[in-house]
């Protein structure tokens, strides 16, 4: 998709981090932007920062992990552009702790915005890509915690892989019946945003009252020192989804040091050992 002025963009999880950073990135393309977000002041805020950069823009209140809100997000957007080409399920929490202390709770808020978010933006925006007949693309935002297994995080790389493979099967499955639609699934490492704070965004009925283990807290500290030691900024992430969008890329790994660590984990499943811990490496 070369051509992007005037083209429609619906991005989740638009008003922060990765996701606003995309939609400015699209709108110096000329593209006009939906943004989606749980969070209605930053939605509002970055709605206003996108119109006083002369990008056409409008913002939609959305649960991603509600199918009514995503199908609604879907009908908002067709009645205000009349269209839409690139959609990208962003959405998404970063919960750390040992894998066995999490509560049910938290793993249904994880999965909320995490898989069933990208579930619902599938399910929802895929037939209408594909009934306009026009170059469409879809963006997954995964994370490398989709292609490898990391200690204290468990559940985030447990909904992660779930949307590397989801998006590798919808590519399969757009391949055998359309070539208008293409899709990528983007994989960043860490990166300065506000994805470690995600907590604050925990629906009322998925709090969980028990007291944190001393581990889960020291990896909750940890995580958000390593996503603001972040050297790659969400600027040169949205850069790396643009071009993904335009040369029809599938895979976006926007941290190129991380291979050598991806390719061990995959010659642990060939080679049929455990499984190395790589962040000793």
């Amino acid at each position: 998709m070369r051509n992007l002025k005037n083209k429609v963009a619906v991005i989740t999880g638009g008003a922060s981090g990765l996701g606003l950073a995309m939609a400015k990135r699209f709108g110096r393309e000329g593209m006009r932007i939906v943004l989606a977000d749980i969070e209605l002041e930053r939605l509002n805020a970055a709605v206003a920062d996108l119109e006083n950069l002369g990008v056409a823009a409008i913002g939609v209140s959305c649960d991603v992990s509600r199918a009514e809100d995503v199908e609604n997000l879907a009908h908002r957007t067709l009645e205000h552009f009349g269209s839409v080409n690139v959609v990208c399920n962003n959405a998404g929490v970063a919960p750390s702790g040992l894998i066995w202390e999490h509560s049910t709770k938290d793993w249904e808020w994880a999965f909320g915005p995490n898989v069933w978010g990208v579930i619902h933006g599938i399910r929802v925006f895929t037939p209408i890509l594909l009934n306009q007949k026009e170059e469409g693309h879809i963006v997954n935002t995964a994370s490398v915690a989709g292609l490898m297994s990391f200690n204290g995080m468990g559940l985030y790389c447990t909904t992660k892989h779930a949307v590397v493979t989801m998006t590798e099967c919808l590519h399969h499955d757009l391949t055998s019946v359309a070539e208008h639609v293409n899709c990528s699934v983007l994989c960043p490492a860490y990166v300065p945003t506000g994805i470690a704070d995600s907590e604050r965004n925990r629906p009322e009925h998925l709090q969980d009252k028990r007291t944190k283990s001393a581990s889960e807290m020291e990896m909750e500290k940890n995580l958000k020192k390593a996503v603001e030691s972040g050297k790659i900024t969400a600027e040169q992430v949205a850069d790396h989804v643009l071009t993904a969008i335009q040369e029809k890329h599938f895979y976006i790994l926007t941290h190129s040091k991380i291979k050598p660590a991806i390719e061990i984990r995959f010659q642990d499943i060939l080679l049929e050992r455990s499984p190395v811990d790589t962040s000793k490496h």
